[in-house]
């Protein structure tokens, strides 16, 4: 019975991995490590450097774990990988509390419980993977059906991830169980700063920012989102102009507004 589980788990540790590592040598990298707590571990001037670093590893371990055959030291090093994972999401948690982790989504997302709680559950897959005595396990439509439950855990433990499942379920829910549901709506602020963080402007601007939303209103079919930023001549705020009712990030537009001096006293 262990075996049978230990089987299992080599393929969920190393398949997390190996998309792990998407995120971190994806076009998307730079402006994800930049928003992450590696950020404030390493400097500003280091952190695409070892985030890139970071998706190298979890790509190499994690091919290491999936393919045959299976090798007991491959699971120890993702155990060894997992509780410095850890240790990193505490820090994050103590030194850069509105950072993301940056793990698996360029969403930037504050580290709370449900990260923890993830790389817990990773860290105990990965010590039961260490009992595995071969490469596919034995009842192979019952580990399958295992793999999908678990992959179904860790991305619920997600929350970069929520915006591709657990909203949409959401917005489904409502209109099936509300009597307007079916009538249209104004976007939905999670959707006007994702389709924001999608947009030429927010890359363009991504840089300067320092801040998570801020602040947001409605002026006629748009939406007005701010953040704080800094620019070569100081403080800022930028305020981006989002469509309101439709999807067209080509359109969104972003100023830098220069935040005035104090007044002397």
């Amino acid at each position: 019975m262990l075996d049978w589980l230990a089987g299992v788990q080599q393929f969920l540790v190393g398949g997390v991995l190996v998309w792990a590592s998407t995120v971190k040598l994806g076009t998307g990298a730079p402006a994800a490590a930049r928003r992450s707590a590696l950020r404030r571990l390493v400097g500003e001037r280091f952190a695409v450097v070892a985030y890139r670093a970071v998706g190298v590893v979890e790509l190499l371990l994690g091919a290491l774990l999936v393919l045959p055959p299976a090798v007991v030291v491959e699971a120890y090093l993702a155990t060894a990988l997992l509780a410095g994972m850890l240790g990193y999401l505490a820090y994050a948690r103590l030194r850069a509390p509105e950072s993301g982790c940056g793990c698996l989504g360029d969403t930037q997302v504050p580290v709370r419980g449900r990260a923890f709680g993830r790389v817990g559950f990773l860290l105990v897959a990965a010590g039961l993977a260490g009992w595995s005595t071969g490469w596919w396990p034995q009842r192979p439509l019952a580990a399958v059906a295992l793999l999908v439950l678990e992959v179904a855990v860790v991305v619920a433990l997600s929350p970069e991830l929520d915006r591709r499942w657990l909203l949409p379920l959401r917005r489904w829910r409502v209109r099936m169980s509300h009597p307007l549901g079916s009538v249209p709506a104004m976007v939905p602020l999670e959707s006007s700063v994702q389709q924001l963080e999608r947009s030429d402007a927010y890359r363009a601007a991504v840089n300067h920012l320092r801040s998570d939303l801020l602040d947001s209103w409605e002026e006629g079919d748009w939406r007005l989102l701010t953040y704080a930023a800094a620019t070569a001549e100081g403080p800022a705020t930028a305020v981006f102009a989002v469509p309101l009712r439709d999807y067209r990030p080509e359109e969104i537009r972003v100023a830098l507004v220069p935040e005035p001096e104090p007044s002397p006293v």
